[in-house]
């Protein structure tokens, strides 16, 4: 996608009292993932009061307004294959209400599986509601709205609130923008322009646009050389077993979880390092994946992780936490693993990270990785089992906290529970990791597809995981 390209093709035909612009090169690469499954965002919120449907209309609204990306419409021109964010002057959202009846069927598969509860069940199902291909796989003549809306009466106690968006214009920043914005007008306590969203006109510039001069200059013959080492280097990686590589996929979610002592001991287990938290998690994925094997001690393997950073605080110019958009970059990063321990690996794994986004490689890197992306979903075959895996795990640099004096306002509106996380069945990791620290306790969604990878198998690892790492805080409290 280039500015030339874009000259030579005219904008599609506008709605009425509309604005458009063409996707970035990142957006881009969402449009074809969601197509094939992966990049799919839901914000899921359990109620235990039901929801007055009018006053969170009224609140949509007014984010609407406030961030023109959510009324935005995708479009398709077939004829040069590109996308357009198309966005018309007004706000509009409808709420897809189901009753109890519909929520029963919806949750009634495998409700006996009590890992699964019916927000779980529900959170997969919105997961796996793709608006934005038709049923024979196609992207829908019509334009498609990237932000939909439903309500679910789970029982005359409880009912579940889902947002569903194209992660093209809403990475997890802007979910977690986009979630206290909701919470805050529909409790009253904000108003208007308030919590920094402001009245914007038209969808922001992609994040291509925005990038510091000179920080992603790199010459012809250095990407050359990238983009041949990161394919060679990706049929090196070992995955994780599959169990069904011919099925149809879908995306599952497992939790992990730590209580507050585990938490604290390993947050500061990784402060005494100087590393984050995303080199734990990478790492105790890593010994997991390598431990459910059940290789000999001396038996390496090289595992791909993705770790995806937050690019608004270092854009030109600088933008707020509450920018709706996609503005996360990735680093992939390879690592030979064999019998190491937890914070040995965790160290390793987060230098290479930091090391490479000091080098910039988060900007001069981001058109590679967003081709091989494409290109992997246009070619399966030169993935594994055409299982379209790009890596091991992705992990975010920073978790996402929440300490704020929220729960009065969650009691208020009856808040027993929230979860936000994409789906990666089209293509991406084996397992990818949304991390949040909810008062203190590590709360992971780790979403993977199925049958590819089983339930039995996701949650061995995990437990496998939550052991390796209360086991290593252990360690460092002692």
């Amino acid at each position: 996608m280039t500015e030339e390209s874009d000259a030579l093709h005219p904008p599609p035909q506008l709605m009425p009292e509309s604005t458009t612009r063409p996707v970035g090169g990142t957006e881009y690469s969402w449009c074809k993932s969601v197509l094939a499954g992966t990049g799919i965002t839901v914000l899921g919120l359990l109620l235990s009061k039901s929801p007055d449907i009018q006053l969170i209309q009224t609140a949509l609204h007014n984010l609407q307004n406030s961030h023109p990306i959510l009324r935005s419409k995708l479009h398709l021109d077939a004829s040069t294959n590109t996308f357009h964010f198309i966005t018309p002057l007004n706000s509009h959202i409808r709420i897809t209400p189901f009753d109890l009846q519909s929520t029963s069927r919806i949750i009634g598969i495998d409700s006996n599986d009590r890992r699964v509860s019916p927000f779980h069940r529900i959170l997969e199902h919105e997961l796996n509601r793709n608006s934005w291909r038709d049923s024979s796989g196609s992207i829908p003549d019509d334009d498609t709205d990237i932000f939909h809306v439903a309500v679910y009466t789970i029982s005359d106690r409880q009912w579940a609130v889902f947002l569903r968006l194209h992660t093209a214009g809403c990475d997890r920043t802007a979910a977690v923008a986009l979630l206290r914005g909701l919470l805050g007008r529909v409790s009253g306590r904000v108003k208007g322009t308030e919590m920094g969203l402001e009245e914007k006109e038209k969808v922001e510039l992609a994040i291509e646009n925005l990038i510091p001069e000179g920080k992603a200059n790199k010459p012809f013959w250095a990407r050359g050389l990238d983009m041949i080492g990161y394919s060679l280097n990706s049929l090196r990686f070992a995955n994780l077993n599959f169990m069904d590589a011919d099925s149809p996929r879908s995306s599952e979610v497992a939790k992990l979880q730590l209580d507050t002592d585990e938490t604290e001991r390993l947050v500061a287990g990784c402060k005494s390092r100087g590393i984050k938290l995303c080199g734990a998690l990478a790492a105790a994925g890593m010994i997991a994946s390598w431990s459910y094997k059940r290789l000999p001690y001396d038996q390496r393997e090289k595992y791909g992780i993705v770790t995806l950073t937050d690019c608004r605080s270092i854009l030109d110019p600088v933008l707020s936490s509450n920018h709706l958009g996609f503005y996360h970059s990735a680093i992939l990063n390879t690592h030979d693993v064999g019998g190491e321990t937890l914070w040995e690996l965790a160290k390793r794994s987060y230098i290479s990270f930091e090391n490479a986004k000091n080098c910039n490689k988060h900007f001069t890197d981001m058109s590679d990785l967003n081709y091989l992306m494409c290109k992997a979903i246009d070619n399966p075959g030169l993935t594994p089992c055409s299982s379209l895996r790009t890596g091991l795990i992705s992990v975010f640099e920073d978790p996402v906290i929440d300490d704020s004096d929220s729960d009065e306002i969650y009691q208020e509106l009856g808040l027993e529970d929230y979860e936000g996380c994409s789906s990666v069945h089209g293509v991406g990791p084996s397992i990818a990791i949304f991390d949040t620290i909810r008062h203190g306790r590590l709360d992971c969604a780790c979403v993977y597809p199925s049958p590819l990878h089983s339930r039995e198998q996701i949650l061995t690892i995990i437990d496998h995981m939550k052991k390796i790492l209360v086991d290593a805080g252990n360690i460092e409290d002692q």
